[in-house]
């Protein structure tokens, strides 16, 4: 394995781990140079789809680019790393199980904003920024107004669940 820090051919595995979901091997390595560590992950070559672009230009699907774009919109947030990875599997699954040849870009992104207004709406707003590509602050804005209608009538729908019953004959 090709060392990320000073390209180095050869280096030696520390420790190998089966993650969490049993999708990867985890490896620990040391550079036999260097003696920088880094970590790599082995998985299964799947099936997967070509990407469709806003563009029209396709590319295959890149497990990387959207963690890193998430973990860019959860920087400082109460989202961990752990979570994203698992996310990310998981839309990689559903992806591979449809058997699709091509899926647009739009539908990808849409899943993950709607992970992220469920798990962090801060993480949400930041990522729905850029993909969305909002023209103006207008724009912006209405977003934020819609996402805040529906947090403040889902906490209407908790308080009035959380009311005791009234007496008959009493208001």
């Amino acid at each position: 394995m090709r060392c990320p820090y000073c390209k180095h051919q050869e280096s030696s595995v520390t420790d190998s781990r089966i993650t969490s979901d049993g999708t990867a091997i985890r490896r620990r390595r040391v550079c036999e140079l260097c003696e920088r560590r880094f970590t790599t992950y082995e998985r299964l070559e799947e099936f997967t789809p070509m990407v469709i672009k806003k563009d029209g230009r396709r590319e295959e699907f890149n497990r990387t680019k959207i963690i890193d774009g998430m973990k860019k919109a959860c920087e400082k947030r109460a989202v961990g790393i752990e979570e994203i990875e698992e996310f990310v599997n998981k839309l990689e699954m559903k992806l591979q199980e449809g058997m699709q040849r091509e899926v647009h870009s739009s539908e990808i992104g849409e899943e993950i904003m709607r992970f992220l207004r469920r798990r962090d709406q801060v993480a949400y707003v930041r990522f729905a920024s850029v993909y969305r590509s909002f023209e103006d602050v207008t724009e912006f804005m209405e977003e934020l107004r819609s996402l805040a209608r529906k947090r403040n009538s889902g906490e209407r729908k908790i308080d009035e669940s959380r009311r005791l019953p009234r007496k008959k004959g009493k208001k």
